[in-house]
């Protein structure tokens, strides 16, 4: 479509603008005289630019006429800014208001008749010759849930072949429970999407659910039981007149600043690890082993993005070496040795983290991870759909929450609830910038000591 669409206003400006047929210059630069290709790359580049910004080509088989027709809208406008303004810039071209309509007038005929004719015939395609279907699972049976199944099974043209659904209401046309879902989804792989509704599920099947879509590559969307209005870390789409939910692609998880944001850790942990990690884990082994017996490093499970567990490292702090669930370590623990006591008051025993931090699992700066059983029973406290968004990038060493004191121990529903909005204004705020901001105060906490550093 991209190819197509450039070509046609290409051809076009050739042919009905006539620009062989006349001289430019670029403010009195005689040097630019082939002003066919001049006027390609100008075109293209902006064709492509425009079109990125308004988002032209995110036409989805539940888009709508009306988003179909403001998109093609929104972008003849900036598209005609476009055309005037290189006009304007050439002072040299002699081409009437007219022609140059006729010209913005065609273009826009030809890739707006080929939009709607793919967007239809793609329509026909799915509803009489059942191609391009997406193969879904729906999990739950609130009313939406079984509105969204009689949706797809009406609108064929819609392309989704329901598969099953589970619920743990003993009614017909049910395939199992919710457990017997995992099972099902397991021994059968060719699932484009899950449909849940999330009100019937515990945080435990959410978490198992994310997992294999992650696993699967298959899209995992949320079935809202509710009509009210979300917030934006949740994408609301609209099929036909029933609300369903997925997870919002943030800013942070866009191609160019995950590009940014990767570099910047590797070259961060790579100088930490070489020139702080190399020598002083020498001495730390030395001083950890004669403090009790044990590795130097401990390993503990937690979860990344999407749920994904990994082993976090740390400098060996205490006399145990298993973590036990549910056990934050207290002011004044007597499992913490005495080395360990400086290694957490200094935050040194969070180092080794940049390994993870290299290897990929964690980043310098994001949301800190908490205990596998920990993050069970936060979900309990926090908004379900705030603690899933929380875990939809990478975890940190640091973060905003940490700096503003949430960090350590929980010792109230106040704790998790203030670190959690934290690490939400993070996400949905995030710049390289913040990130910085956030390690230097990280630095000079590490010197000025913190309250819950224990």
């Amino acid at each position: 479509m991209i190819v197509f669409d450039i070509t046609v206003i290409n051809l076009l400006a050739y042919y009905v603008l006539s620009f062989s047929n006349q001289n430019l210059y670029f403010f009195d630069a005689s040097w630019l005289n082939n002003q066919n290709l001049l006027y390609l790359v100008y075109s293209s580049g902006f064709w492509l630019l425009s079109s990125f910004l308004l988002e032209f080509y995110k036409v989805y088989r539940h888009t709508s006429l009306v988003n179909i027709l403001s998109l093609l809208t929104k972008q003849i406008m900036a598209f005609s800014i476009s055309v005037f303004a290189f006009i304007g810039i050439f002072r040299s071209i002699d081409v009437n208001a007219f022609t140059t309509f006729n010209y913005i007038l065609y273009s826009f005929s030809i890739i707006a008749f080929l939009k709607l004719l793919s967007f239809y015939a793609l329509k026909t395609y799915r509803k009489y010759l059942n191609g391009n279907v997406r193969q879904i699972v729906i999990i739950g049976n609130s009313e939406n849930a079984k509105e969204l199944k009689s949706l797809f099974a009406q609108k064929k043209d819609l392309g989704y072949n329901v598969r099953a659904v589970f619920s743990d209401s003993s009614i017909d046309n049910i395939a199992g429970t919710i457990k017997d879902s995992f099972s099902f989804l397991n021994n059968h792989d060719y699932i484009d999407e899950i449909y849940c509704s999330i009100d019937e599920l515990s945080e435990r099947e959410v978490n198992q659910i994310v997992k294999y879509a992650n696993n699967n590559h298959c899209n995992i969307k949320f079935i809202p039981n509710t009509k009210n209005l979300f917030a934006k870390r949740l994408k609301t789409d609209y099929y036909d007149y029933l609300p369903v939910l997925s997870i919002q692609e943030i800013e942070l998880n866009n191609e160019f600043n995950k590009f940014i944001k990767r570099g910047f850790d590797i070259l961060f942990s790579l100088f930490v690890i070489v020139f702080i990690l190399s020598w002083l884990s020498i001495i730390l082994y030395i001083l950890i082993k004669l403090g009790s017996n044990g590795p130097l490093f401990y390993k503990h499970k937690r979860n990344g993005i999407n749920y994904n567990e990994f082993n976090c490292y740390k400098y060996r702090t205490l006399k145990t070496k298993n973590e036990i669930k549910r056990t934050y370590v207290k002011q004044n623990d007597d499992r913490v040795t005495k080395i360990g006591k400086f290694l957490r008051k200094t935050s040194i025993d969070e180092l080794p983290q940049f390994i993870n931090v290299l290897k990929g699992d964690m980043s310098v700066v994001g949301p800190r991870p908490h205990m596998l059983s920990y993050t069970d029973d936060y979900a309990k406290v926090i908004d379900r759909y705030n603690f899933i968004f929380r875990h939809h990038v990478k975890p940190g060493i640091t973060g905003l929450a940490q700096i503003k004191g949430y960090r350590g121990e929980i010792k109230t529903n106040e704790d998790i609830i203030n670190r959690v909005k934290y690490d939400i204004f993070y996400i949905e705020n995030w710049s390289i910038f913040l990130d910085l901001k956030i390690i230097f105060i990280t630095l000079i906490n590490i010197f000025k000591g913190e309250d819950k550093a224990y």
